[in-house]
């Protein structure tokens, strides 16, 4: 196993300072996952010229490669199946050029997001509808229908298109509320379109809905392609008053039930042990990826903190009970 960045964290830095801030600074970072668009602006991929020009993408490759980093995964987080067309084209574009990027690179993992699409209905919609409860007549059979007529087409469609363009490929899933797959039910619907299809895990989506990531490593650990490292810092006297649910996300953190931060500000390093044990028991040899989404931390304080505790707990002994 070993330890990576999401270099989002650092949108106004060049890449070239990203790595050469990581080989300084936090050295226990040999790799790096990059935004190649959707929700990404993107700030250290040029996808477009990296697709046109293999001189480009060897001169990009050597830049990371010189500093002592690989790439462990193309991150293209979005969503095509929105309800709202121009979005949708966009974001299925972009995974279909990240794909291809990955092709050409060698890259093995491509981070994404399984999309959500509106509710059935005549007219166009404007925003998705996730379907997370039907206990009120309204809600009822939403999330059926949209399976039956977006989601299953369209990843059915994908990862044929993923096989094709790259047989060695993972498309990772962030198992992330607000998408059609966020939890281990959704996934295990999913995942049998296709062997290609893993999970992103990341225990933060889960600690703020109430679910036990060590457990989801049990339930999936043999589809898990790559791995977020972030914390949730729950809020109890705010929690009491608005439950997880609340929908002002974001509003001020100080109101709020629940945050991302920084790795061990949720969670002791004791548990983050535990989480590294349960990776590698599972198999999991690959990256575990900091992402920083800290409103309370800023991001070089986020990354070093994070990456000095789950290096820690990477040289702990493997338990072999």
């Amino acid at each position: 196993m070993n330890l990576g960045l999401f270099t989002d964290a650092f949108l106004t830095w060049s890449l070239t300072d990203v790595l050469d801030w990581l080989q300084r600074e936090v050295p226990s970072i040999s790799r790096v996952e990059i935004g190649t668009g959707a929700y990404s602006p993107a700030p250290h991929c040029d996808i477009r010229g990296l697709l046109r020009s293999s001189r480009k993408r060897k001169g990009w490759l050597k830049t990371i490669g010189a500093r002592g980093f690989e790439i462990s995964a193309l991150n293209v987080s979005g969503n095509p199946l929105s309800p709202r067309p121009e979005v949708a084209k966009s974001h299925d574009r972009a995974l279909r050029d990240t794909i291809r990027l990955a092709a050409a690179l060698g890259v093995d993992r491509v981070v994404a997001m399984s999309g959500c699409p509106a509710a059935p209905g005549r007219g166009r919609a404007e925003a998705p509808h996730f379907a997370a409860g039907g206990w009120l007549p309204d809600l009822e059979h939403i999330a059926d229908w949209q399976w039956e007529t977006k989601v299953r087409p369209y990843w059915e469609e994908m990862v044929a298109f993923a096989q094709a363009e790259h047989p060695a490929l993972q498309i990772c899933f962030e198992l992330h509320p607000g998408t059609y797959v966020y939890n281990t039910t959704t996934f295990r619907l999913v995942e049998a379109l296709g062997t290609n299809l893993a999970v992103n895990l990341d225990p933060s989506h889960f600690f703020w809905q109430g679910m036990d990531p060590l457990a989801i490593i049990g339930a999936v650990g043999d589809r898990i392609g790559h791995v977020h490292g972030k914390d949730t810092t729950m809020f109890p006297e705010n929690l009491a008053l608005n439950g997880v649910l609340d929908n002002r996300w974001p509003g001020e953190p100080k109101e709020m039930p629940w945050l991302f931060s920084t790795v061990g500000d949720g969670h002791p390093a004791e548990w983050w042990n535990r989480f590294v044990q349960a990776l590698t028991g599972s198999g999991f040899d690959g990256t575990v990826s900091l992402e920083y989404e800290d409103p309370l931390v800023d991001g070089e304080a986020s990354v070093r903190r994070s990456a000095e505790l789950l290096a820690a707990a990477m040289q702990l002994p493997t338990r072999t009970s």
